[in-house]
């Protein structure tokens, strides 16, 4: 595999004004530090950086920072882009010894359609997407790519069935750490069919103002007739 190099060069001056030359110039700003050696404030090659950091090992790509013909086996252990443009502002780079075992924190990538989704009817769901190991510079890997499509319902993928190499990396996150699972579906709960009824029934006001009319239309009609009647027994008498 061929060695990745990255263009760095010292530089003394700092301040917002110097890093926007040194950006508009195709260089970011860098801090190389950890080993045996003193933190370093660089000027590194925007375009190599960024496409290291867009490749397939992102952050963990072991690199070297060319120093006027001095290399220095590094990595990218944090950075800061711009949040509007996307541009990369900042980046610290951590010195690697290639015989010291480090930590890292590697993506999990898994593929297949679970049987618990496929015939029983489940959702599939990522709750872990990466883990953290210790190994040499050398073995970093890339990914953990699992095949997960023997994954059956309330079934779960840990990290302790990630595919490592004990000989070569010591897993550090719990191995006991669900990483993904199979779950039944959340169905809403449908409400009684009593509250229904009452939703969609016709507000009650209406109704008692309804009725006070029937009511007093009917206390007329009463009086209506006893008025009647008793004009008919006048006659009578008459």
């Amino acid at each position: 595999m061929a060695q990745i190099i990255v263009e760095g060069a010292p530089r003394d001056t700092r301040g917002k004004n110097e890093a926007r030359r040194m950006r508009g110039s195709g260089r970011v700003p860098a801090t190389l530090y950890g080993g045996k050696g003193e933190a370093i404030s660089l000027a590194v090659n925007t375009k190599q950086v960024t496409a290291i950091l867009r490749s397939e090992t992102g952050h963990n790509t072991l690199f070297q920072v060319d120093l006027g013909g001095k290399h220095e086996p590094a990595i990218v252990k944090d950075w800061q882009v711009d949040p509007v443009s996307g541009r990369l502002l900042h980046v610290d780079l951590l010195r690697i010894a290639m015989d010291v075992r480090m930590k890292v924190k590697v993506p999990i990538h898994t593929f297949g359609e679970p049987a618990g989704v496929k015939v029983d009817g489940g959702v599939y769901e990522v709750v872990t997407r990466e883990v953290e190991i210790e190994c040499l510079p050398a073995d970093i890997p890339t990914e953990f790519k699992v095949d997960i499509s023997g994954l059956r319902l309330n079934q779960n993928l840990r990290a302790s069935d990630l595919p490592l190499d004990p000989k070569k990396m010591k897993l550090l996150t719990d191995p006991e750490r669900v990483l993904s699972h199979v779950v039944t579906l959340r169905a809403e709960e449908e409400k009684p069919a009593d509250v229904v009824a009452v939703a969609g029934a016709t507000p009650a006001e209406p109704e008692v103002i309804k009725k006070g009319k029937k009511e007093v239309e009917g206390e007329e009609g009463e009086e209506a007739e006893k008025g009647a009647k008793g004009g008919e027994k006048q006659e009578k008498k008459k």
